[in-house]
């Protein structure tokens, strides 16, 4: 059985079971059981009708569960009785499931695990494991998500914006345990892209195609960090580096820049040079701009100052960065860079030091902590 194909349909019944009654929670528990049952059937028995098969076993778990639990016999008089089978309907919106698992009033982790779990049809282990936590822990906490969505009017229009944040959020995450969250939050950006006319879905998902790109040559055969200028070029899928420029050319098109638009240039920039010398930091330099100019992020600023020490010269980029504030994330690591390119062996050492301690994680710490031995070791030769 596809389990990405079965993932797919979720968002679709789930949709449907809402618009017949159920309120977010119990038709969520709901659609979950009926995949449980469709991995256990479909092997022997698959349907004709995929979509409706799932519909009509969700809807009977709906039923079974809300008959079951006396503290909602009120609720069970108004809800219908089940429906004749039939066709699954072809039109359900489920964009407005994105905007409900984006909701305002959950943090930015419970609207993650939420959207992984009601519209990317993972389960609650797969999730755990992908954020490397326990599974109960995550279990709470899509628990909490489900009952503060669960009153919420589904008929609303919700923020675009805070969707594409969500699964932005998602596609950070990358890799972990047997769910590849970065593919997972491009099909889910596809999905939105298809149901959305607008430049900065478009502009995520060329972002995101462009990054994924380049994974492959992110790392070494043991595992460590390769930067961005050392990466083997030959690694990068060209076929997804041309779907995302184009996605972004037609976005950029519409003349309605937005800050995924302005990042997703300059991944483009970065995929198009053939050899990192050739990379056109001038043009990446105004996008970094445009950037700051839309959102005003510091983080914006720091990899604007890397890019100036590329266009201008290091002192240029040490000049930019002494602007911003020292306790920003990475900020030791970009002057220790800048440091080095400016011949300042014994002050770049230090600095990659510092940064190894302050990294986020083992693979950044141990890239770090090679790079400082690595000029100490200049020095001493």
């Amino acid at each position: 059985m596809n389990e990405v194909m079965l993932r797919s349909l979720t968002p679709g019944v789930l949709t449907v079971l809402v618009r017949r009654g159920a309120d977010f929670a119990a038709a969520e528990d709901a659609v979950q059981d009926a995949l449980v049952e469709a991995l256990r059937v479909w092997e022997a028995d698959p349907p004709r009708d995929a979509k409706g098969w799932l519909i009509t076993v969700a809807w009977r778990k709906f039923l079974d569960a809300t008959r079951a639990d006396t503290a909602r016999r009120r609720r069970e008089d108004r809800v219908e009785e089940e429906p004749a089978p039939g066709p699954a309907p072809a039109g359900d919106d489920t964009l407005q499931l994105y905007f409900l698992c984006a909701h305002p009033s959950l943090t930015p982790a419970s609207a993650v695990a939420l959207t992984l779990r009601a519209v990317g049809g993972l389960t609650t282990r797969q999730i755990a494991a992908a954020y490397l936590v326990p599974e109960a822990t995550m279990a709470q906490r899509i628990s909490r998500a489900k009952r503060t969505v669960s009153g919420v009017r589904f008929d609303r229009p919700g923020d675009v914006a805070t969707v594409l944040r969500v699964l932005y959020l998602v596609f950070n995450e990358g890799y972990s345990g047997d769910v590849d969250l970065a593919a997972e939050a491009i099909r889910l950006t596809r999905q939105v892209a298809a149901a959305v006319d607008h430049p900065e879905v478009a502009g995520l998902l060329a972002l995101m195609l462009l990054h994924h790109a380049r994974r492959a040559a992110r790392t070494a055969s043991d595992g460590s960090l390769v930067p961005l200028a050392e990466q083997d070029r030959g690694r990068w899928d060209t076929a997804s580096i041309a779907e995302g420029v184009g996605i972004l050319q037609a976005a950029l098109a519409r003349d309605r820049l937005g800050e995924f638009q302005a990042q997703a240039a300059i991944a483009a920039l970065h995929a198009d040079a053939p050899v990192a010398e050739e990379t056109d930091w001038v043009q990446i330099v105004e996008w970094y701009d445009e950037l700051a100019r839309l959102t005003d992020s510091p983080v914006v600023r720091l990899n604007r100052a890397v890019a100036v020490g590329e266009a201008d010269g290091p002192r240029a980029g040490l000049a930019a960065l002494a602007a911003l504030d020292s306790s920003l994330p990475r900020h030791t690591a970009v002057a220790a860079y800048l440091h080095e390119r400016d011949g300042d062996l014994v002050t770049a050492a230090r600095l990659y030091a510092e940064a190894a301690h302050r990294a986020p994680n083992l693979a950044e710490r141990d890239h770090l902590t090679r790079r400082a031995a690595r000029l100490n070791a200049r020095r001493g030769r």
